[in-house]
Formats: C-alpha cells, structure tokens, sequence
C-alpha cells in the first residue's frame, strides 16, 4: 500500500502526484488540511524520518515565528508546531511497505517502486 501526505495545492505534491498517475502507481493521498492531521501519525512519522528533516524551516509559517522561537526549537515544540500548523511539515511524505520518504525526486521514486 502507498499512500503520499501533504497539501493538495503544494507545487511539490502535484509533481508527486503527477509522477506517480503518470508511472500507473496506485497511491491514496491524504491532504493534512482536508483530512485532518493525528498526533499517533506525526510521531509515527517522526520516528522513521526525524523531526529535524520533517520540519520546514522554508516555508511562510516558519518564518513567522520569533527568532526565539526558532533558536530553541527542540522536539517537542517542533512536533506541536507541526500538529497544529501542518504547512510546517515538508512535503511530501510518501509511505510505501511501510517504508518513509519525504520530498520529491523522480529519481528516488523511481528506487523506490523498482
């Protein structure tokens, strides 16, 4: 099963998506927005990929924050960052065998369906 997470109008999801629909790849997409975003799936997600490499420090919300906030960031404040403003979470994630991948590159999804 495969199921790829993020935001549906994200530029980086729709070459996601559009890669897998192109490789005739069966996914089911979950848009954190729409279809909500469990504390149990972020620390899931955050055991496999780590909360440094899920946290996206390029995006608006983030730089919003205060440069305290930003300097002392640790787990736990980042983990509720991201459970309670979900643009904070790099994307996509891409869950395949139950394996985790996060971002897009057509050459790593082409290991990882091969």
């Amino acid at each position: 099963m495969t199921t790829l997470f993020g935001i549906k109008n994200c530029d980086t999801i729709k070459k996601a998506r559009a890669w897998l629909t192109e490789q005739e790849i069966e996914f089911t997409f979950h848009d954190y927005r729409k279809d909500g975003l469990e504390l149990q799936w972020l620390q899931q997600a955050e055991q496999n990929l780590g909360w440094e490499q899920m946290l996206n420090k390029r995006g608006t919300t983030f730089r919003q924050l205060s440069d305290e906030q930003k300097q002392n960031i640790d787990k736990e404040s980042a983990m509720a960052l991201m459970l309670k403003h979900e643009a904070m979470i790099k994307r996509p994630i891409l869950i395949h065998n139950d394996n985790y991948f996060i971002g897009f590159k057509a050459d790593q999804y082409s290991e990882v369906f091969a």
